[in-house]
């Protein structure tokens, strides 16, 4: 009797305990209450949304309304991203931006995949130390490589008799220079997780191993070459530093192009504050829609090692 007896009483407690440890598990992974998770969400999304509508409803403002500090005009006005176009070459300055930052993509963008794979498949002298190099590279500020790298294109146009500074050239090679070592990193730490078996099964098939990065290699690695392109995407289209310094008014990027904003003036008053506004959001939809096409994309190639 005894015996029966505990034995229904475990038979009882073990859907309760499978049920009590079920729940254990939701609520480790919900550490916050519900209602506590949807305050602290909106707070973020009011922190990261809160600049954004400032710029969008100053781009509509006037500029007196905007030195006074309206958060909210008094009376919408379109004119800013008309006016925009005149007052800045700024047309000039986003198509220079795409062909520097978009060929500075690509190029770094397959140059990474080609050289990691050559990093990770293979072993040579050096080896080790080239990849620390590649870490170590992404310690040095970008600002005291600028008088270097002026210096060097000053002299080479020098030797060479042809203009470097000022053309969309020079801007081409420092931003290669600077994106190509983190690109290559990223497509290190991506390579690492490739299954090795497809390539051994193509190379006893006779598959030479540039067919095998070509076919095999790089079809599987296109998350982690948009990444590594889009890192490199950024870096040409945000700096201003390298371009401030190394265009002319004919080679100006975008980035360059919005600085005009904070000295120029109507009717010798205010800087042109909506315009600005105006102009920023329009050299921010080329990044925002450039993250929508590749979104799905950038999930696998952020995880290191999207095939198991």
């Amino acid at each position: 009797m005894t015996a029966s007896t505990t034995t229904a009483r475990t038979a009882t407690a073990a859907p309760a305990a499978g049920s009590a440890r079920r729940r254990g598990t939701g609520d480790v992974y919900r550490l916050l209450p519900r209602p506590l998770q949807a305050v602290i969400i909106a707070i973020l999304l009011c922190v990261a949304l809160l600049p954004i509508v400032y710029v969008l409803l100053s781009s509509v403002n006037s500029d007196i309304g905007v030195a006074s500090g309206e958060f909210f005009p008094s009376s919408f006005n379109l004119d800013n991203y008309v006016k925009v176009w005149s007052t800045v070459a700024l047309g000039n300055g986003l198509m220079n931006s795409v062909i520097v930052a978009g060929g500075v993509a690509i190029v770094c963008a397959f140059l990474a995949v080609a050289t990691a794979y050559v990093l990770v498949r293979f072993s040579f002298r050096g080896r080790l130390t080239f990849l620390r190099s590649l870490l170590g590279l992404q310690s040095i500020p970008g600002t005291l490589m600028l008088l270097p790298v002026f210096v060097l294109f000053s002299s080479a146009s020098s030797a060479l008799g042809i203009p470097i500074i000022g053309t969309r050239w020079s801007l081409f090679v420092t931003y290669l220079t600077f994106a190509l070592p983190f690109s290559t990193w990223v497509m290190v730490t991506y390579l690492r997780g490739l299954p090795r078996e497809l390539e051994e099964a193509a190379r006893i098939d006779g598959a030479s191993s540039w067919r095998i990065l070509t076919r095999i290699v790089l079809p599987l690695s296109w998350p982690g070459v948009v990444v590594s392109g889009i890192f490199a995407f950024l870096l040409g289209w945000n700096d201003v530093l390298f371009a401030s310094v190394m265009t002319n008014p004919d080679t100006r990027t975008a980035a360059v192009a919005l600085q005009v904003f904070t000295v120029a003036q109507e009717g010798g008053a205010l800087p042109l504050y909506g315009q600005m506004m105006a102009a920023s959001l329009i050299c921010a939809v080329p990044v925002v829609a450039l993250y929508l096409v590749f979104q799905r994309y950038l999930v696998g190639g952020l995880t290191a090692g999207g095939v198991k």
